[in-house]
């Protein structure tokens, strides 16, 4: 995880559409937030850090080298390259995760105009799309955007060289990647099994980019069936995740528009050895096809205007802490109302952090917290979660 620094104070009126923001986030409140958020995740696993895990990756001087490098790839910057190599490694974290202002000429200080020489990354407390496990194997996010394109490095950098982050290798390198047709960022690659790869094709993750990612995982993975959702081009939906999230192991939530009805998104499915995709009549037969028998969740219930309004605000984007204990924010009421039909408990953050309320070991829960900044930003808690290890829910 990260957790969001300095780096949202860069999101302006002027900039945010530039850093991918439809709106301002109060950094300070953001922050308390997402702190509330990791205490949760604490209780059932180590949360690590990136500016902590980075610090200690940066101690080995090829692996310095080797970030500055490839950060001035992406930001050719001679005097920025010196800054750098002349910081300490904690020094270097900061600089790469807030960037550094353009120092200022004359004409710019009479106009009161600022810039970057090293764009800051207000979007890195998502941090799923830049890196993704896949069973033993990571994925780095080929990032739709340049905004984005720092984050690759420094995920890349992380997954190769620290020990806590240990895994079988990257099955697909998206930091070399500056192709615009070539990409992949992990909010739409879901692992629901070990041999089942769902993928949204979205627009941040092209056919190019999937063609790419399936031919990898069917040689070098567990994966034998990839089911391809061909998403909407609209900022509702910028990543699968926005508009589904596995809860339990026969559970998802979903935004119902997408999935049932006569507008449902069209479903493709690729079997392992066969060289042609199959349209399936909807995500869950194609799933049955799989052996995963799923029920939907639905986000904002059965209203269509609330369902807007709750998809928008990250409803359907639900963190699974184990089978049927997941995280979410606590505006989306009606979609919590659904969870709780489905035998949800639902426990606010604070009840669970005192202790007041427990959950037992087969009990369904929803814990909540509050999120009204972070969810400015465009994303929930399956967004601002990078799981590596986990039990196998499967057992």
């Amino acid at each position: 995880m990260h957790s969001p620094g300095n780096e949202l104070l860069a999101v302006t009126p002027s900039t945010r559409a530039d850093f991918l923001y439809d709106d301002i986030v109060d950094a300070d409140l953001a922050k308390r937030e997402h702190r509330r958020f990791v205490q949760v995740l604490e209780r059932f696993c180590e949360v690590l850090h990136v500016r902590d895990l980075l610090t200690d990756v940066l101690e080995d001087s090829a692996v310095r080298d080797l970030i500055i490098r490839e950060t001035l790839d992406v930001v050719p910057s001679e005097p920025l390259a010196s800054e750098l190599r002349a910081l300490p490694p904690r020094g270097v974290v900061d600089l790469l995760v807030e960037g550094k202002e353009e120092e200022p000429g004359p004409l710019s200080r009479t106009l009161n105009e600022f810039s970057y020489s090293l764009p800051p990354l207000p979007n890195l407390f998502f941090t799923r799309d830049s890196a993704m496990a896949i069973n033993q194997n990571m994925m780095i996010g080929s990032m739709r955007f340049h905004a984005r394109w720092t984050e690759e490095l420094i995920m890349k950098a992380l997954f190769t060289s620290h020990p806590k982050l240990a895994n079988k290798g990257i099955l697909y390198d998206g930091s070399a990647e500056r192709r615009s047709n070539h990409t992949l960022e992990g909010g739409d690659v879901h692992p629901l099994r070990e041999d089942v790869l769902l993928i949204g094709f979205s627009e941040r993750s092209s056919p190019a980019g999937i063609d790419g990612l399936a031919t990898l995982v069917f040689e070098k993975t567990e994966v034998k069936n990839l089911i391809v959702v061909v998403m909407p081009q609209e900022s509702t939906a910028i990543h699968l995740d926005m508009i589904f999230t596995h809860v339990d192991r026969e559970l998802c939530a979903i935004y119902p528009p997408h999935f049932i009805g006569p507008y449902r998104l069209p479903i493709l499915h690729w079997r392992k050895g066969e060289s042609h995709m199959k349209e399936q009549p909807d995500l869950f037969a194609a799933l049955k096809q799989c052996g995963m028998l799923m029920e939907p969740l639905l986000c904002g219930g059965t209203r269509r205007i609330v369902q807007d309004r709750e998809q928008w605000a990250s409803g359907c984007n639900f963190t699974a802490l184990r089978p049927g204990v997941v995280t979410s924010y606590a505006r989306n009421e009606t979609t919590l109302r659904e969870l709780e039909k489905a035998g949800f408990k639902m426990i606010t953050a604070s009840d669970f952090l005192s202790d007041e309320t427990g959950i037992l070991t087969h009990q369904r829960a929803a814990i909540t917290f509050e999120g009204g900044e972070l969810v400015r930003g465009g994303g929930g808690p399956h967004c601002m979660t990078c799981p590596i290890t986990r039990d196998d829910p499967w057992k």
